[in-house]
């Protein structure tokens, strides 16, 4: 059996945004792999624990660290639906995740290349290899559909 596909994580990560969506969270769901396993997981709930910071990615790299009893998260890649905003951005490199793969392009603040892109920095001390793209329209309308529900 071949290993999980860039494909294959984002449609978890799809799941959990979901599930944020049936909590009334904006939907946006986050895991980290590393090697072929899922060691953490995070759907965005600021809402619910009234923490601005608890995004999804957040969320992922907090149990993520949790697991590995580590906030160095090295040889790790972490899969979003959304792309990354500036808080997100910044944390993944101080974790040294090695990869972020995300769905959906946010050009209202996405920090991945939308409004700016943290991960060019050239005075940061670590390098994260990005792609956007995959599962893209699938990312984009579970976004769109949850919005539309609630603005008239």
């Amino acid at each position: 059996m071949p290993p999980p596909s860039d494909t294959d994580y984002m449609q978890r990560a799809l799941a959990l945004a979901r599930r944020a969506a049936a909590r009334g969270e904006v939907p946006v769901g986050a895991l980290v792999v590393r090697g072929s396993e899922i060691i953490g997981e995070g759907a965005n709930c600021p809402i619910g624990q009234h923490d601005p910071t608890a995004h999804a990615e957040i969320e992922a790299l907090r149990a993520a660290g949790r697991a590995l009893g580590d906030y160095r998260l090295t040889g790790a890649t972490l899969y979003v639906t959304l792309e990354p905003c500036i808080m997100c951005a910044s944390a993944i490199v101080h974790a040294r995740i090695d990869r972020v793969v995300f769905g959906a392009w946010d050009p209202k603040a996405g920090a991945a290349g939308s409004i700016a892109d943290v991960f060019a920095i050239p005075q940061l001390n670590h390098r994260v290899d990005v792609f956007g793209g995959v599962l893209a329209e699938e990312c984009a309308t579970l976004l769109s559909e949850f919005f539309r529900a609630r603005r008239p």
